[in-house]
């Protein structure tokens, strides 16, 4: 695959930017559509969250759950919404903010829309390492988070040394990640047939990817690990921008390149290890919510708010919809984004075959 880019499709118009001046004399430059489909997207992140407090055995009205959140509700309701309800929503909202905002970096520093944890074997590092903990320690929630970590430590650290060669290349990063997550596929398999009923249905559930069952101790740690790297990586928005023109181009205007690329995906690598480790592989949300957030924008780059916004939009209204259709507990969302993803890749890949670029 050609990786010249990572904007499939033809040209773009330009998006409508307006300059915005300060008391002090500041000038802002403001893309319009880009700030308006980020306020979408967080109405409907927001209001999907909501619907999604207020769903399960005991539903609450959208109105006795805004109250409840604002401290009005009974005790019953307080414990339904506080305690039970509100970590899963939260979990949701961090994770898929995690995982669009990695995908965005990655597909930038490979300059393919196919360059994501999914594809490249960061989430397979990361399952593994869990799963070395499941099945070998028999470790509890914990244990199985610190190992779904270091797994996906370990993985990208190892795909960017192996893909090192006078600087890190596209399409170099991605084949290589791509080889990666075929051994770590086998090694999953091989912990499978090697565990005891019970770690391997455990184990198993917790390959799907899910949020059923996530409390204040999954909540806490993303909190804190997306509160440092978010704001990080959205600083070097403008580095990565510069990053697709090729590292010449980048270097000629001021930009560090190795540090930039080093800095961003390591953030991106950690994003998507502590996504894993409170939810699960969920997979197909960080390839696809970059490219949803590149075409709702039409801008430029790498398009970093507007992709964590489509991320945690995206996990939280399928969370949402699979409890309509199938019932609370009952399919883990982690199927319902595979399923969508999988048909999205499909799209991705006809639409690239028929624009020549494979």
């Amino acid at each position: 695959m050609s990786t010249d880019t990572a904007t499939p499709g033809p040209a773009r118009a330009r998006p409508a930017v307006r300059a915005l001046r300060t008391a002090g004399g500041l000038s802002l430059r403001l893309d319009v559509r880009a700030t308006l489909v980020v306020l979408l997207l967080l109405a409907v992140a927001l209001t999907a969250s909501v619907a999604l407090i207020g769903t399960g055995d005991f539903p609450i009205p959208p109105g006795d759950v805004l109250r409840t959140l604002t401290g009005g509700g009974t005790p019953a309701e307080e414990f339904v919404v506080r305690d039970l309800r509100l970590p899963r929503v939260l979990v949701a909202l961090l994770a898929g903010t995690a995982l669009g905002l990695a995908g965005a970096v990655f597909q930038s520093v490979s300059r393919n829309p196919l360059g994501s944890p999914d594809v490249i074997g960061l989430a397979q590092g990361s399952t593994a390492g869990a799963l070395l903990v499941i099945v070998l320690f028999h470790g509890g929630t914990a244990a199985v988070a610190a190992g779904s970590v270091a797994g996906g430590l370990l993985t990208g650290a190892a795909i960017y040394a192996l893909a090192w060669k006078r600087g890190v290349h596209g399409h170099r990063f991605v084949l290589v990640g791509i080889a990666a997550a075929a051994v770590l596929t086998a090694v999953i398999g091989y912990l499978l047939t090697k565990a005891n009923l019970t770690d391997a249905a455990r184990a198993t559930v917790w390959m799907v990817g899910s949020l059923n069952g996530r409390d204040w101790s999954q909540v806490w740690p993303l909190l804190a690990v997306c509160a440092v790297l978010v704001p990080l990586v959205l600083g070097h928005g403008r580095p990565l921008r510069m990053l697709e023109m090729g590292d010449d181009a980048a270097h000629a205007l001021g930009v560090p390149v190795e540090r930039t690329r080093i800095v961003t995906m390591g953030a991106a690598v950690l994003l998507t290890a502590a996504a894993t480790a409170a939810a699960g592989p969920i997979a197909f949300v960080a390839l696809s919510a970059p490219q949803l957030a590149r075409r709702l924008t039409r801008s430029p780059g790498p398009c970093l708010t507007a992709a964590a916004c489509t991320g945690a939009t995206l996990l939280v209204t399928a969370d949402w919809a699979c409890q309509q259709v199938f019932g609370a507990g009952r399919l883990p969302v982690g199927a319902v984004t595979g399923m969508l993803g999988g048909c999205y890749l499909l799209w991705l890949l006809y639409t690239e075959r028929r624009a020549g670029r494979i």
